[in-house]
């Protein structure tokens, strides 16, 4: 049985240009000093889903249904990494993003609707984080709203002006931010007292709530 394969197409221009770069790891021999090298994206993808939308969201859903919900997160993240495993295979092998991709097969009438469906994810996703940080700022300052969410699009800013320093700089301030997430987190857990053997059973296996 033979299988056909796709026509390679020229490399386009890379997305992004102004900010497409390669980012230098290290050539040590010692394996986990590579390694270290390719932590960096890893912890910037997981940052989406530690965001104060997901928080709060999460927390309603525990306090009003226990560990019922705990399987459904457990399976969303599993197809949340076959997903972005299969797009880092995808541009790896074509050396293009999905956004070239769905222009090159499917051309500009269908890529429009694409992009507007696109947008309308990425700007519901962003308003949650965006509320989220707001009702964080006001929960722990008294900050009104309003002022939360402004400070929320400055510090994005700020953080976008690290690039001119290096990605490295970036990484190491979203991991910083992760590891106090943690240390919260653990805090969090310590004081919360869950009963651990339930919290496995619903990890695994789907239940009813009560």
């Amino acid at each position: 049985m033979s299988t056909e394969t796709l026509p390679r197409l020229p490399i386009p221009e890379p997305s992004l240009p102004e900010v497409h770069s390669s980012v230098g790891i290290s050539r040590s021999r010692v394996p986990w000093r590579r390694l270290l090298g390719f932590l960096g994206p890893g912890f910037l993808i997981s940052v989406g889903y530690m965001d104060p939308g997901n928080w709060a969201t999460d927390i309603a859903g525990g306090s009003q249904f226990g560990y019922t919900l705990l399987f459904v997160i457990m399976a969303s993240n599993l197809i949340a990494i076959l997903l972005q495993s299969l797009s880092l295979k995808l541009g790896v092998a074509t050396e293009r993003d999905l956004a070239q991709l769905c222009h090159e097969r499917y051309g500009k009438r269908a890529s429009f609707f694409l992009w507007v469906g696109a947008e309308i994810a990425i700007a519901a996703c962003d308003l949650a984080e965006v509320i989220g940080s707001a009702i964080a700022l006001n929960l722990l300052f008294h900050i009104p709203l309003f002022y939360g969410v402004l400070i929320t699009g400055l510090d994005v800013l700020l953080i976008l002006m690290l690039q001119r320093w290096g990605f490295r700089w970036i990484e190491a301030l979203v991991i910083a931010l992760i590891a106090t997430i943690i240390a919260m987190f653990s805090v969090q857990l310590i004081l919360s007292r869950p009963e651990y053997g339930l919290v496995l059973g619903n990890l695994i296996l789907p239940s009813t709530p009560i």
